[in-house]
């Protein structure tokens, strides 16, 4: 009885230590190749070093984590090539969702995606990439979230996923596309909101997406450095 307590345990711990080392990654406070130090975490959250090493092989294997010899484990870098291709189908599946999810939206959803637009824009003054990406993607939900199609919102909900995994916030390699995506916004609610047909929505939404991918892969072509997130 008390060995199986004890393995109930240490699960729970390493399931904090999972939730805490995957969300220091997801908001860039542990950046592309920042060294993630076993007894260091374990200090820092507050668990023996077992329930560690459990969440970060857990992490590998979800892709977002590298075990080095002779470094240990490391934040993974961020693929451009893979963030392209993430977002490129994101743009599709999306701007369909968010097509067939217009005429179900009522005034109340048009006003929180207004709502959050205006936050958006205001966290650029607190020059805040992460809040703004965070927002961003809270936005988009909005808009796509009353799609009838069940399937449909699950390939998005993976595809956003795999964003989060790849871990990179574009706003904070490419801040200039932030203030055009705010105005985007903004347009696209207009679209909705004005029952505008579903081709010109879907179209919009995907011109969108895309051009903030387009920037990205610009940007990090120009520089080949590592992007997405703080070091």
């Amino acid at each position: 009885m008390t060995s199986t307590t004890g393995r109930v345990a240490q699960g729970s711990k390493a399931e904090v230590a999972y939730e805490v080392i995957r969300a220091r990654i997801l908001d860039g406070t542990f950046g592309p190749g920042y060294r993630l130090v076993l007894d260091r975490l374990a200090a820092e959250i507050g668990v023996s070093a077992v329930p560690v090493r459990e969440a970060l092989r857990r992490l590998e294997a979800e892709g977002y984590v590298d075990f080095k010899r002779n470094v240990g484990a490391t934040v993974r870098s961020v693929d451009a090539t893979a963030y392209g291709e993430t977002m490129e189908t994101l743009a599709i599946l999306e701007a369909t969702a968010t097509s067939l999810a217009a005429p179900h939206l009522g005034k109340k959803e048009i006003k929180a995606a207004r709502k959050l637009n205006e936050s958006m824009a205001r966290s650029l003054e607190r020059l805040d990439p992460v809040g703004f990406s965070n927002l961003n993607q809270e936005l988009h939900e909005t808009l796509y979230r009353a799609c009838p199609n069940t399937y449909l919102l699950g390939l998005v909900d993976r595809e956003w996923e795999r964003v989060r995994g790849i871990r990179s916030s574009s706003f904070a390699f490419i801040p200039e596309r932030a203030q055009q995506a705010v105005a985007e916004h903004t347009r696209l609610i207009d679209l909705i909101e004005n029952q505008s047909t579903p081709t010109k929505i879907e179209d919009y939404a995907r011109a969108h997406r895309m051009r903030t991918a387009q920037r990205f892969l610009e940007r990090h072509s120009a520089t080949s450095q590592p992007v997405g997130g703080r070091r």
